[in-house]
């Protein structure tokens, strides 16, 4: 067969989303790090090139993998209670980090200036405006809510759920000696801890955010 039928029929073959679920599928095998268009390329079985012809650029395909994940998130219908679509609304967003955990950390670093995901954070800080924020403590609720979601995201993906970074490590004999108090809080810091410190957290917060605007002050 002709080389440029070939190449021809390849790139007829190839989606946008084809090439979006072989690069979730290469990112979570390889890591960012390890991540190329040819490695990409090779996962579709065509070339670098026909890759090109949907996404111009590496960056071109990591903003369609984002606007992917954030167009896939729903704004709670608007008759439930505040505290509860704001719950559903972080929870989603977390989810999403943690089912791609190699992809999460450039997911909440990104700077979401896409049209996708400039509507999603439109939709989400008109919530808090409908909880009663007024305009700038919603912004910066917003702002808040994202610090603890991409805190929690990056432990929960590749901090603890890694295990230990140290290169000077201890055995469990130094350890109980000491440092027991790390030893005896390491029991739920493991992954099957992360969903109960999470929603700890998440009340903490939530409950906090009610506070002010109730106009309630505990000092």
């Amino acid at each position: 067969m002709d080389s440029s039928i070939k190449k021809s029929k390849t790139r007829g073959r190839l989606s946008r989303e084809m090439i979006e679920d072989a690069a979730f599928e290469v990112i979570e095998s390889e890591g960012l790090a390890g991540f190329s268009t040819r490695k990409l390329a090779s996962a579709l079985g065509c070339e670098a090139m026909s890759i090109y012809h949907h996404f111009p650029s590496v960056a071109h395909l990591h903003e369609a993998l984002v606007d992917r994940l954030v167009g896939s998130l729903k704004i709670p219908d608007a008759d439930l209670p505040w505290r509860q679509r704001a719950r559903i609304v972080m929870q989603d967003f977390r989810r999403i980090g943690r089912e791609h955990p190699a992809f999460a950390p450039f997911l909440v670093t990104y700077r979401m200036n896409s049209p996708t995901c400039l509507a999603w954070l439109n939709s989400v800080i008109g919530l808090f405006e409908a909880g009663g924020f007024g305009p700038e403590m919603s912004a910066r609720l917003f702002r808040t809510t994202g610090y603890y979601l991409s805190g929690a995201i990056l432990d929960e993906t590749a901090g603890y759920a890694k295990g230990p970074s140290a290169v000077t490590t201890v055995s469990d004999e130094q350890l109980a000696q000491d440092f027991p108090k790390v030893l005896a809080a390491g029991r739920y810091f493991g992954t099957a801890e992360f969903d109960k410190t999470f929603d700890l957290g998440l009340d903490m917060l939530l409950d906090e955010m009610e506070r002010i605007r109730d106009g309630v002050n505990i000092r």
